[in-house]
């Protein structure tokens, strides 16, 4: 038989090899590139991780406008309650005393982490909260409305709530949402082997708060009315209803932030007596508080606070 001749430059088989050699080519590329990319899902450049320290922006970039006035606002109304909103104010508070710089430090309940967290449920009250229920809490509760000149927090609708909100929005500018972020809320304190006791607390107020919030509790007033130091218990304090009335809540922000400027220096078992002290003093009522104080104590202080309980002769949550 007669071999075929060998194909001529310019016949098919050159052409299928030029086509099969570019094609290999090309493949190579798409699996060199495929295998140098992340598998990590692709994040906005302006977002952080949940996993990572955030830091909210500087007030040099509240933007002008509309916005920035609102934003503005807000902030003034944080960090100086009573003179932006003192009609629904009934202590010596600001909101500033307990979410530290302006609502911009971790561990101490800081607004941006707040703010990506809500609508939420609170356990509290027994439903999803959004942002508004829950500044609105804050005055009735940390801010005791019940006893400002309006008698209750501010209506819902009011600009208050819109500006403290537009404030917050602004701090939590590129924080991931609908995730716990690190420095939310208040350290969390392990129990300790002796437990909290207010006895050993007096001690340990004595030598490391008194100096600033008074031997009393009554923190520093200024002439004004408002305070340069809050006060922890009496009258012009946050009310049996708050937050801060919780031994826990109260030991892990005190870890992690006092003495002011110096957290983290105490001890946990420190931490943990010097609240209960703190806790264990009398303060304004629970305006949940319809019938006994021991009914109020079954219902809504069932563990975890002193309310209702005999200290010093006397039956806190009565006043």
């Amino acid at each position: 038989m007669t071999e075929p001749l060998p194909p001529t430059p310019g016949d098919d088989g050159d052409a299928q090899r030029i086509i099969f050699g570019i094609t290999a080519a090309l493949l190579i590329l798409v699996v060199t590139y495929k295998v140098g990319q992340s598998d990590a899902p692709v994040r906005a450049p302006d977002e952080v991780a949940a996993d990572a320290a955030f830091s909210p922006p500087t007030e040099s970039t509240i933007p002008a406008g509309p916005d920035g006035d609102a934003i503005r606002r807000g902030r003034l109304i944080f960090i100086e309650t009573a003179a932006r909103a003192g009609r629904y104010v009934g202590n010596g508070l600001t909101c500033s005393n307990c979410h530290l710089d302006a609502g911009r430090k971790a561990d101490a309940s800081p607004m941006w982490a707040a703010w990506v967290s809500y609508p939420a449920y609170r356990a509290k009250n027994g439903r999803v909260n959004t942002m508004e229920d829950r500044i609105r809490d804050c005055f009735l509760y940390s801010m005791n409305a019940p006893a400002s000149k309006a008698g209750a927090p501010p209506p819902y609708g009011d600009d208050i709530y819109r500006d403290l909100q537009a404030y917050f929005a602004w701090l939590a500018t590129g924080a991931p949402s609908g995730k716990p972020l690190p420095g939310r809320g208040f350290v969390k304190l392990a129990a300790t082997p002796l437990g909290h006791d207010p006895l050993r607390g007096a001690t340990v107020f004595a030598g490391q708060c008194a100096s600033c919030h008074g031997a009393n509790g009554q923190g520093q007033a200024n002439p004004d009315g408002s305070y340069t130091i809050p006060p922890l218990w009496g009258s012009r304090s946050y009310n049996w209803g708050a937050g801060m009335t919780g031994v826990a809540s109260a030991a892990g922000f005190i870890k992690a932030n006092m003495p002011y400027g110096q957290g983290n220096t105490l001890t946990d078992q420190q931490a943990w007596d010097v609240a209960a002290y703190v806790d264990s003093r009398e303060r304004p009522r629970d305006p949940r508080q319809t019938a006994t104080v021991e009914d109020a104590r079954k219902q809504f202080h069932a563990k975890g606070d002193y309310y209702g309980q005999t200290v010093d002769g006397k039956v806190l949550g009565g006043s």
